[in-house]
């Protein structure tokens, strides 16, 4: 196994977790449907808005290391952008679309891992910023939220 392909297996692996901490998976599974979008007494988000936070800030962080132009890249608005308007979400479909598309967007950065240029400036970056820069924030933003996601659970007398 070369340097390069060891690199992107450790990124793959981070991507994923499971290592220091709970998968993504792990910290939404049977979640009762009644607790989504309760608020904790001493937390200010609820499941719901932690895992709405997850998926538009990671797609975020995978449309910016997408775009091919500065143009192609919109950023958000901080931080009230990254944030879910309610608690709750709508329905039980809008729970599953969330959960889906932070499954699929993690795959894609998978896929960007394996097959991009770590180390190239990416092109709608106005700093030197990498797909490897965004491989680890992706990474590391969604291990802090996973791990709060297990606090609000233990909070609320949803976790083992």
């Amino acid at each position: 196994m070369t340097t390069d392909s060891q690199l992107r297996g450790h990124l793959h692996e981070l991507i994923r977790g499971g290592h220091a901490h709970v998968t993504f998976d792990d910290a939404i599974a049977e979640l009762p449907a009644s607790l989504r979008g309760t608020r904790p007494e001493s937390l200010p988000y609820s499941p719901w808005e932690l895992v709405e936070h997850i998926r538009i800030a990671q797609r975020d962080i995978l449309d910016y290391a997408l775009a091919r132009t500065p143009d192609e890249y919109t950023s958000i608005e901080w931080p009230k952008g990254y944030w879910p308007k309610s608690p709750a979400p709508s329905s039980a479909k809008a729970w599953d679309d969330a959960i889906a598309a932070v499954r699929a967007d993690r795959e894609e950065m998978e896929r960007l891992v394996q097959d991009a240029d770590l180390f190239a400036k990416l092109p709608a970056a106005t700093e030197g910023h990498t797909v490897l820069r965004q491989a680890l924030l992706l990474a590391d933003h969604n291990a802090y939220h996973v791990g709060e996601l297990v606090a609000v659970r233990r909070l609320l007398g949803a976790w083992r």
